[in-house]
């Protein structure tokens, strides 16, 4: 057979696939609607006219309300058989106990709607809060919106909700608009159509009725018509291109249905004060019949000044009625509209045969929701599944998508040369904690809060006091609590704001609606502008975030102000560390709560009083937290922020990326000898190669108890006592090395330690063996070539630089010592509880700063140095280390000769050996753990940064338990 002829039967089978697919389909949809038809029949032969009546009307309900609004609303379902209810203000457990109590009494099964515009918390408490659609409007990723669809979906199902009165139509143009603004996706109206189609193909996917509305569009007017009927004076030609456009295109896309706006809206329809909703040429004429809906067209609440002040109730109903809608919503008087329907029947107004059209429409769309085969709601559910953390990712993406940066002048977010900056962050109208409390992971912050009312002389004050910074975090915030708050930024707040930008490096961030930057005078004069929406917890994360790197911008403005246009928006990278969830991963953060388990345990069994686990995720923190106490007396718990001493983690966080650094500076050679690079002529360590001082493959002892030669047994007392010439309880010149509180030891003693280490001897076979020796060398080294103690050159090299608060020597001078973790009780050495001073008694006796040991930190700072490493040199866009440099330094040496180790960094032990590892991470990882309980590992295979931080050796280092116990490895 040739080439065509086996195309042409190719093609021709795939036809016959394809109809048979079609046919398939076909037969399953006419199946679907003869069970429908066949439902909604018998459904519809059961009801008299009455009750056909009844299932236009939709009631208002509550479930925080008495008994008596319970045994109402009963009364009323049992009484006329009505089509649904809208809930109102209540909880969603309560609002569910009675929708199934409702439902069961209900002969015909009963919508239950609600306005839930960003989640059910638009009326419920104990619920989540999305976005407003305004802070929706700014997220350029469509895809996040249907995902807000979906999940609002679930969770509106999960209760018995299937009409949700969302998503907002209205294309808001007035800044003054006193009820929509916020709750709009802003002012172009194809943009506002194309996210309105995602919401609402999230919500009808999953079976729950979408509700477009303000029908024909409520987005450019200053009245509210809850308190007033407001007047719309557009042409035709100007709605159909602006208001009505969105409708369209979601009528086009299936929309389910409609809610008409209680608008006054002449070129539609000129009777005086008559809205729209009442109105037969805008409901029928346009909607109907000009667009096409064949959707549920529902008339806003009834009970609103824009129509109840003009007809009364049972009145305004049959108005509505013959309008043409479909469901007569918040009817206040079920009684009087049921009574003056059949009247407007019995006046040839409105026909039965019309009621019953209706009726049955209603009846499909409810076999549609799956109310033909309603279940009674498991509340067990609820209070499980309602917020999920899936729910909060969700939550954070849309945050995270929508904040916008309207002004970077020379680039200056994210923010670059942490060590040149002294950051204060002054926050307006709200103490900004979460805020805060991010800035703070990234970089130290100091910070201040203010009213919006201050005074002038406050405002002097402050202007003062953050003179002394050369960079400012402004933010502003506004009421989170209802989109239809003031946005408005008072005017004695843009004068502080003026006045603050002519002196200072300002970043401006605006937690309020977009409309709010009209408040300013002038924004030219801030060195950034970043607006960020909504007053959220999450909103202030991921501002303070994106500030700094962690996530990039990516929002673009959903309406134009005064001073930045429609769509102003510039985009960055990411380029630090992110904080977020294992959800991000697609891993659930129950399971990782198995951590919790194993650190618990450990805990209770004495391996450590308190610990800190961080876990990263290509450049995703994704776990972080703190357990148990400082001591087992259970007095202070461990924070976050609290540091432990790191102990031999110092040689990779301190010493080797100084070395590294002078590899790049073409200084050093690690193939070369140590006598090459320090004066050690005629001494065993003159030939030393450094690379194998790195891979402890040098020979030297693994540690020499310098402190024993500064001890005197007393056989009278059987304890080992100072030599009073050595030390002294108060510092001096000739006392500077504070080796313990209260102990500082004689100037002279360094020299005899080196003098030690140079004249020790070395080992006979050049194996692997475990040294702290060589970094004694090294740390001499290092400060030879820079001509600077190794605390200061990796602080102003690397630490400042990365924005590391936490990290480094001399924690005391840093910290209070409440942040400080306590190690080991000395009873031999210095007698006494060491707390916030080194434990390794060598480097004790150098002052705390050593080569081998003395830094402390938190989790959060060495997992930034860690990524640093990870990504081989680089973080937050600035280069460190050369990644050929990095990659010959993390390498194996010497795998040939039985040593796992790299350049200074532990390796994993090939399988079935011992080592610092469990035996799933990747051979490719490394790391470095510490004496006191402390462990720091990045994996190049899996981009994944572990750290595990405790002070086991408290109060005695004899306890070996987290150690037998494998905590590490097994959490690992």
């Amino acid at each position: 057979m040739n080439k065509f002829a086996m195309r042409l039967q190719e093609r021709i089978f795939n036809k016959l696939i394809f109809s048979l697919v079609f046919l398939l389909i076909m037969i399953n949809l006419s199946a679907q609607s003869l069970r429908q038809d066949i439902w909604v029949d018998s459904v519809f032969s059961t009801m008299n006219e009455d009750q056909r009546i009844s299932q236009l009307l939709m009631i208002a309900a509550y479930s925080n309300q008495d008994e008596k609004h319970i045994n109402k609303i009963k009364s009323q379902i049992k009484k006329y058989d009505i089509g649904g209810l809208m809930f109102l203000q209540g909880g969603p457990v309560r609002q569910a106990n009675l929708t199934n109590l409702y439902q069961s009494i209900s002969k015909v099964p009963l919508f239950i709607a609600q306005d839930s515009e960003w989640g059910l918390s638009m009326r419920l408490d104990s619920s989540i809060s999305f976005p407003w659609q305004m802070t929706l409007g700014a997220i350029q990723d469509e895809q996040l919106v249907y995902k807000m669809g979906e999940e609002i979906a679930r969770q509106c199902k999960l209760i018995g909700v299937n009409i949700n009165f969302a998503p907002v139509l209205d294309v808001n143009f007035n800044p003054e608009n006193p009820i929509i603004g916020n709750r709009s996706f802003g002012e172009d109206p194809k943009r506002v159509g194309e996210l309105g189609i995602q919401y609402m193909n999230g919500l009808q996917d999953n079976n729950v009725l979408a509700c477009a509305k303000h029908f024909p569009g409520h987005g450019d007017t200053k009245d509210d018509s809850h308190k007033s009927l407001p007047v719309i004076n557009h042409s035709k030609e100007r709605l159909n291109n602006v208001e009505i456009l969105p409708f369209k295109m979601l009528i086009d896309k299936g929309l389910g249905s409609v809610m008409i706006a209680h608008l006054n809206v002449p070129s539609l329809d000129n009777t005086k004060d008559l809205a729209v909703s009442l109105s037969k040429n805008v409901v029928t004429d346009l909607l109907k019949d000009k667009l096409g809906f064949n959707g549920l067209v529902i008339t806003d609440a009834l009970n609103m000044k824009g129509v109840s002040e003009y007809y009364k109730p049972g009145i305004v109903d049959v108005k509505a009625l013959l309008a043409g809608n479909d469901i007569l919503l918040f009817s206040e008087d079920v009684d009087e509209a049921i009574k003056q329907i059949k009247l407007a029947i019995e006046n040839n107004q409105i026909t039965q045969s019309e009621i019953d059209e209706r009726c049955k429409k209603i009846l499909k769309t409810k076999y549609w929701m799956g109310l033909y085969k309603f279940k009674s709601l498991d509340i067990s559910q609820i209070k499980d599944n309602l917020t999920n953390n899936y729910s909060k990712l969700l939550n954070r993406d849309l945050v995270e998508n929508s904040i916008t940066l309207l002004q970077n002048y020379n680039d200056i977010l994210p923010l670059k040369r942490l060590d040149t900056l002294k950051i204060a962050c002054l926050s307006i109208g709200d103490e900004a904690l979460k805020l805060k409390n991010t800035l703070s992971k990234y970089s130290k912050i100091d910070n201040y809060t203010i009213s919006d009312n201050i005074s002038l002389k406050e405002r002097s004050e402050i202007i003062s006091r953050l003179n002394n910074y050369n960079l400012i975090i402004v933010s502003v915030h506004k009421s989170n609590l209802h989109p239809w708050k003031s946005y408005k930024i008072d005017r004695d707040v843009n004068v502080f704001l003026q006045k603050l930008s002519k002196n200072s490096n300002v970043i401006l961030n605006i937690f309020a609606n977009p409309y709010s930057l009209n408040s300013l005078s002038k924004v030219n004069n801030f060195n950034a502008v970043v607006m960020s929406y909504q007053n959220s917890d999450i909103s202030q994360e991921m501002s303070a975030q994106a500030i700094f790197g962690g996530i990039g911008f990516k929002g673009r403005l959903p309406v134009s102000t005064k001073h930045y246009g429609l769509k102003s928006g510039i985009n960055t990278s990411k380029v630090r560390l992110k904080y977020t969830m294992p959800e991000e991963f697609n891993v659930n953060s129950k399971d990782l709560y198995r951590i919790d388990s194993l650190v618990n345990s450990a805990i209770k069994n004495g391996a450590t009083p308190g610990c800190q686990i961080l876990i990263a995720k290509k450049g995703k923190v994704v776990y972080e937290k703190s357990f148990g106490y400082h001591t087992y007396f259970e007095k202070q718990q461990v924070d976050n922020l609290d540091v432990y001493d790191l102990a031999s983690i110092t040689k990779i966080a301190s010493t080797v990326p100084l070395l590294m650094k002078m590899v790049d500076d073409n200084f050093l050679d690690i193939d070369k000898s140590l006598g090459e690079y320090l004066s050690l002529e005629s001494t065993n360590k003159e030939n030393l190669l450094i690379r194998d001082i790195l891979a402890h493959q040098a020979g030297l002892k693994s540690w020499i108890p310098f402190y024993q030669e500064t001890l005197v047994f007393d056989t009278n007392t059987n304890t080992f006592n100072f030599i009073d010439s050595l030390y002294s309880d108060s510092y001096s010149k000739d006392f500077p090395y504070n080796v313990a509180k209260n102990l500082f030891l004689n100037k002279s003693y360094k020299d005899s330690i080196y003098k030690t280490i140079v004249n020790s001897d070395l080992r006979l076979e050049k194996s692997y063996k475990y040294s702290d020796i060589g970094y004694y060398l090294f740390q001499e080294l290092i400060e030879e070539y820079f001509s600077s103690t190794i605390d200061k050159l990796i602080d102003s090299i690397f630490y400042r630089k990365l924005g590391m608060e936490n990290l480094g020597y001399h924690p005391l001078k840093r910290l209070d010592i409440s942040r400080i973790i306590p190690t080991e009780y000395d009873s031999i050495f210095r007698k006494q509880l060491i707390h916030g001073y080194v434990h390794d008694q060598g480097a004790a006796m150098l002052g705390g700063v050593g080569g081998h040991a003395g830094l402390f930190s938190n989790a959060n700072d060495l997992a930034k140095l860690m990524q640093m490493f990870l990504n081989f040199g680089t973080y937050g866009g600035e280069s460190y280390i050369q990644q050929s440099t990095l990659l010959d330094f993390i390498r194996c040496q010497y795998c040939n000769k039985d040593n796992r180790r790299g350049a200074g960094f532990d390796r994993p032990a090939t399988h079935g050996k011992p080592g610092p590892t469990c035996d799933s991470v990747s051979f490719n990882s490394f790391g470095h753990t510490g004496f006191t309980g402390t462990i720091s590992w990045a994996d190049i295979d899996n981009e994944i940064i572990y750290i595990f931080l405790s002070n086991r050796v408290y109060p005695d280092s004899n306890n070996m338990k987290l150690i037998r116990q494998n905590v590490r490895t097994n959490i690992m």
